[in-house]
């Protein structure tokens, strides 16, 4: 409460000074450490802003969760102005806002072309979702495609029973429940020692974050198994962005334009790259059998019924395009 009163007394502040004197400070959330894509994504754009905005927007990017929320709340923590921005992992908020699921949708796109084409048709409703919550949308980009991270090479359904993994949403603890697996839910910043003491053995992740953890020190394989392209979004809370005059508002705006672009071409080549990482220092990636990827469709194909029934008729529209 006491940082709610805190924001709110700021923007009242800042809306006191005359448009000239204002340069407008604001902090910006990031889950991840100061090295992972989308901290870095998130950095370069808080740059992008200061440049446009001739230093009258001042953003400073906080990695590692540093300013001390957990992803499942960034919604209402932004929404409340706690903290005017943060880049927020969709489907950890899916829970809340039932649209931000949709890019961790198992296997309902195969490659970044159709993920980008996804997430054009989706854009209006986050945009609406964010609004719902007090929050102007600026920009969202996928994490590379994610994959199973495990000890031993899965070859199989049944190398799956039991299997401890951590998933980063509610999609992959029940697409792995469904293929019998035991998922859990735990902060990224606790994984890799989780996996040292064996409360897990198993991560669903990209090659990326696989290449940032050093799993290759606790862990033997990674299977590409596709199952998303889960994106980050970059929201700002509305109360803030009412703040600024007309010419910031644009700096942000094209400063957003320009990360998301970058974004989503750094993840596909940070994809390659990082499985080539990941294969130099011992990790062996194998391909999907047949029988995997079928039973994996099976299990997503429930899932994505599941999440259509539940979802309203604007949702149902754009999912229509990707499940006929």
């Amino acid at each position: 409460m006491l940082k709610r009163v805190l924001g709110i007394m700021a923007i009242l502040l800042v809306m006191a000074l005359p448009a000239s004197a204002a340069t407008i400070k604001m902090d910006l959330h990031a889950s991840y450490g100061a090295t992972s894509f989308h901290t870095q994504g998130a950095t370069k754009f808080a740059e992008l802003v200061k440049h446009y905005s001739s230093g009258s927007v001042d953003i400073t990017v906080h990695p590692g969760g540093s300013l001390g929320f957990k992803g499942p709340e960034l919604l209402k923590v932004v929404k409340d102005a706690q903290v005017p921005m943060a880049d927020i992992l969709m489907g950890v908020v899916a829970g809340s806002e039932h649209v931000f699921g949709i890019s961790s949708l198992p296997r309902l796109v195969p490659t970044f072309d159709k993920a980008k084409s996804l997430y054009n048709d989706s854009r209006p409703l986050y945009e609406k979702a964010a609004a719902k919550w007090n929050q102007k949308f600026l920009y969202a980009a996928p994490w590379p495609p994610s994959g199973l991270v495990t000890k031993k090479t899965v070859t199989g359904k049944a190398d799956l029973a039991n299997l401890k993994t951590r998933t980063y949403d509610k999609n992959g603890a029940a697409f792995l429940r469904i293929l019998g697996g035991s998922p859990l839910s735990l902060p990224w910043g606790e994984v890799y020692s989780s996996l040292r003491t064996g409360m897990i053995d198993s991560v669903l992740t990209s090659a990326e974050s696989t290449k940032n953890g050093k799993f290759w020190e606790v862990l033997g394989a990674f299977k590409p198994i596709n199952y998303a392209f889960p994106l980050n979004m970059l929201t700002i809370n509305m109360d803030y962005w009412k703040t600024l005059s007309q010419d910031q508002q644009q700096a942000i705006l094209k400063a957003a334009v320009e990360t998301e672009e970058s974004q989503w071409a750094a993840s596909e080549q940070r994809h390659v790259d990082s499985l080539k990482v990941i294969q130099e220092n011992g990790i062996a990636v194998t391909d999907v059998s047949a029988e995997l990827s079928k039973d994996m469709n099976q299990a997503a194909k429930q899932l994505v019924t599941e999440y259509q029934a539940k979802a309203t008729k604007d949702i149902q529209a754009v999912l229509k395009k990707y499940t006929d």
